[in-house]
């Protein structure tokens, strides 16, 4: 009997909260850039508590609101964009975030080749159809 991918995918929905808990101290999360930008997942990544501590989150760019870059956060989070945008130019510019230069085309093989891994991605997805 074959399972209607309905159901299969009914049953892997999780809240934002659930699908952040794979997330470990000293991560590196790599978050969906643009109008992808997971905002309910980053919101629960800072919501997390100490299961986020030492946490660098790397962006392309981020067009929405980035909380990991408050001040009140800097223990707990280091923002890397590789595109200064709106959300993180204070924190770059008060040396609470880093910057890297690099083109669009390169960062898909920075991940591949392992000179810059990434332990864990929040990205935005459209459901199946």
């Amino acid at each position: 009997m074959t399972t209607d991918w309905r159901e299969k995918w009914s049953k892997k929905i999780v809240s934002a909260k659930a699908a952040i808990r794979p997330i470990k101290p000293g991560n590196r999360v790599f978050v969906g850039s643009a109008c992808g930008e997971p905002q309910e997942l980053v919101r629960a990544l800072v919501d997390s508590g100490s299961n986020a501590e030492d946490t660098e989150v790397l962006n392309v760019l981020t067009m929405g609101v980035a909380p990991y870059t408050d001040p009140k956060y800097s223990s707990r989070f280091r923002a890397n964009a590789f595109f200064i945008g709106n959300s993180v130019r204070d924190a770059v510019g008060q040396m609470r975030a880093d910057y890297t230069p690099i083109f669009f085309s390169q960062i898909p093989d920075m991940f591949r080749s392992g000179r810059l891994p990434i332990d864990v991605a929040l990205v935005m997805v459209s459901p199946p159809d």
